[in-house]
């Protein structure tokens, strides 16, 4: 009987392996081994993509007459730095002792890619060959694995959609890169004063360089617009007062209300308004306050007072591109730090696999969720909420919430946290261990109930002008308590005044819609006060209240917030939010640009070529000149590229030829019209001198920073 190998990513991970198999063998040169099997590993890529010279030595200058450059078959070469591994690797495969290979890269189209090359590349051949998937590399989940690995022919679509990745991207970076170079090269250098500029063009980043410089240039264009809102001070006395009587002497508890014309007001749809809550002129707002105070006491009477109960459930478990954007915020690290330390903690058995887009369970893990919770209990900051859980069997009924969906897992379900791995816990860093807890904290907190808030909505009325006030206090904690409080807690407190926008809208959306988001600072106070909290429970409508004063709050229009890097990763992940087109949106939806495994590595490049500038304090993305004037290039050559709709639309289109729905040829076919009708409508452009006008445009701006 034939021995069996298994074949890893990673030297690490192919240790995890023979440590689960009990392969207790002699250690060879990149290879471990035993009398039953042989564990051996990759180093990440042993195989690359030729480069043209490979197809002719020819191709190594750079030239517009030997593009579109569209090779029939694509050659591959092993990468010069990892040639003695490869070697290692090909001889293993050959083997006449090794009749089974288990591949054991990462579960993940990229994961396929690297072995298929491999193999390719040595020529296997007459061996049984099984895939192995697995969500964690703890000892069960691999055994797992390895009982139910699949012959790896029942994963060729996804092969096949992981080389044409790896195609697409070849002949777009190739073509591009050396068409726009050529082309339009000489007149940035000539702009910038350069000896030699490059020009680097791909799918995904390119596109991702046009949303950086889009919202800057929104930005710089922004024009901000002043406006005056009137603010009245109400105080309540106990809420003593009644419909008709005077105001109690007593001193109470004040709060603020925001002036809006509505119908029946003095102002309803004036042209001195700007919007219905404020005016264009102070003046106006002046006028306002001197009508009203002209008859001293001022008071304002009660017309609506609503009480409503309002849920919040706890979010959905972390995928990588939402664990990227919260890292982003609450720690201030790029995504390609956040996914570093997050492959560490998988690769230490902590947490599952992370490159995943899926934020729900399966129900197999669903079933078994118990074990994962129960080792939370030695992990300190959260063990009290492990044991509660386990206590009161909350987590008995995960599989019918919304938490577990079999249909929105593609390749792996959400990140969450094994439950084991503590051993690994000491080495580390504070980090790890914060980004840790982040996850353990989001998975626990399915398990508990929703937030329940008490709102409270209040209208007066005086001299026959509205004012309006919201406040919402937090009733029961529910998943809260389990969340991260100290951040929680200032988010969750805050009194909702009237000029804050719809309850629950995205605080960033209304920034891009110009919005002018000022609670009260008052309001905020006295919703930690208990005292006011009670009062809101005795407002009745009805009632008189003192205005203690009337006042103008100045603000302003806001432009755009600019992209950090973890909302950059999200916007990458949610593309199909940016199309207009409804039919194009609703085809591609679930496909953003780039995927969870490549997204960082791809912000991580446009910052190395100095296309985008990242603070690495407040994780802030901004472009450079040069990358503003690549853009410019681009847009005035092959604007497709700058377009979510085409990197979205390709990306959805490997997905069909990873489920079977269109063929490798189809695909291809469509690839290689793109890239040459692209290629032949630049050949054909003479646009240098238009373009040197924009690089004018754009430098003015550079020159005044």
């Amino acid at each position: 009987m034939g021995k069996a190998l298994y074949i890893a990513e990673k030297p690490s991970v192919a240790q995890e392996f023979a440590n689960a198999l009990k392969i207790n063998g002699r250690r060879s040169d990149g290879y471990i081994e035993s009398d039953t099997a042989v564990v051996t590993w990759c180093v990440g890529h042993l195989i690359t993509m030729s480069y043209p010279e490979a197809y002719d030595p020819a191709l190594r200058r750079w030239s517009l007459q030997t593009l579109p450059f569209l090779p029939k078959e694509f050659k591959y070469q092993v990468i010069e730095g990892v040639s003695k591994q490869f070697g290692i690797v090909s001889k293993l495969l050959n083997r006449q002792d090794v009749d089974t290979i288990y591949i054991c890269t990462d579960s993940g189209r990229e994961g396929e890619y690297i072995y298929r090359l491999v193999d390719q590349m040595a020529g296997v051949k007459g061996k049984a060959r099984k895939r192995v998937w697995i969500d964690s590399q703890t000892e069960e989940e691999i055994l797992r694995g390895i009982r139910e690995a699949k012959d790896w022919t029942e994963y060729d679509n996804l092969a096949s959609s992981a080389y044409l990745r790896a195609k697409e991207d070849y002949l777009m970076g190739i073509n591009f890169s050396r068409l726009l170079t050529l082309k339009y090269g000489p007149t940035i250098s000539g702009y910038m004063r350069t000896d030699r500029t490059v020009l680097s063009v791909g799918r995904v980043m390119t596109c991702v360089l046009g949303m950086v410089v889009r919202r800057e240039r929104e930005i710089r264009d922004f024009v901000k617009t002043p406006f005056y809102r009137v603010i009245g001070n109400f105080e309540t006395g106990g809420g003593s007062f009644e419909a008709g009587q005077p105001p109690s002497e007593a001193v109470g508890l004040n709060f603020d209300g925001e002036w809006r014309s509505v119908e029946g007001s003095r102002y309803f749809q004036s042209p001195y308004l700007y919007k219905e809550n404020g005016f264009k002129e102070r003046e106006r707002a002046q006028e306002l306050i001197d009508l009203l105070s002209a008859n001293p006491p001022m008071t304002a009477t009660l017309a609506k007072v609503e009480r409503r109960k309002e849920t919040k459930n706890p979010p959905l478990l972390y995928n990588l591109a939402e664990l990227q954007n919260d890292c982003s915020k609450m720690f201030k690290i790029s995504p390609d730090e956040t996914l570093r330390v997050v492959q560490e903690l998988y690769e230490k058995k902590l947490v599952t696999y992370p490159r995943t887009d899926a934020r729900v369970l399966s129900t197999a893990v669903a079933k078994e969720i118990h074990k994962n919770i129960g080792g939370l209990r030695s992990f300190q900051p959260v063990k009290d909420f492990a044991a509660e859980v386990l206590e009161q069997g909350s987590y008995k009924g995960i599989a019918k919430t919304r938490y577990v969906n079999d249909k929105q897992i593609t390749d792996h379900y959400a990140i969450v946290p094994t439950g084991q791995g503590f051993g690994a816990m000491r080495s580390l860093s504070p980090l790890a261990m914060k980004v840790y807890e982040v996850i353990a904290r989001r998975f626990l907190s399915i398990f508990y109930p929703a937030a329940v808030y008490q709102k409270y909505g209040l209208e007066l009325v005086m001299d026959g002008e509205h004012f309006f006030t919201s406040f919402r206090v937090l009733a029961e904690p529910g998943y809260l308590k389990v969340a991260d409080v100290s951040q929680l807690k200032k988010k969750s407190s805050a009194g909702k005044g009237a000029a804050a926008g719809k309850d629950g809208a995205d605080p960033e959306a209304a920034d891009r819609d110009g919005g002018e988001k000022e609670d009260s600072e008052t309001n905020q106070k006295d919703m930690e006060n208990p005292a006011f909290i009670a009062m809101l429970a005795t407002l009745k409508k009805g009632m008189t209240l003192p205005v203690n004063s009337l006042t103008i709050k100045e603000g302003e229009t806001s432009p755009p917030k600019r992209y950090s890097s973890g909302s950059m990763i999200l916007a990458m992940e949610n593309a199909g939010q940016l199309i207009e087109d409804e039919e194009l949106r609703a085809q591609i939806k679930g496909s953003g640009i780039g995927t969870s495994a490549t997204r960082a590595e791809i912000l991580k490049k446009l910052v190395n070529i100095k296309y985008l500038a990242l603070n690495g304090k407040t994780q802030i993305i901004t472009p450079t000149l040069l990358g503003e004037l690549v853009f410019d290039v681009v847009d005035g050559s092959i604007r497709q590229l700058l377009n979510p709709e085409l990197t979205a639309s390709w990306e959805k289109g490997l997905t069909y030829v990873a489920e079977g729905s269109i063929t490798s040829d189809e695909y291809m076919e469509k690839l290689e019209r793109f890239v040459a009708g692209r290629t032949y409508g630049v050949l054909k452009l003479n646009n240098q001198y238009q373009l040197r006008g924009s690089f004018e445009q754009t430098g003015k701006y550079y020159d005044r920073q």
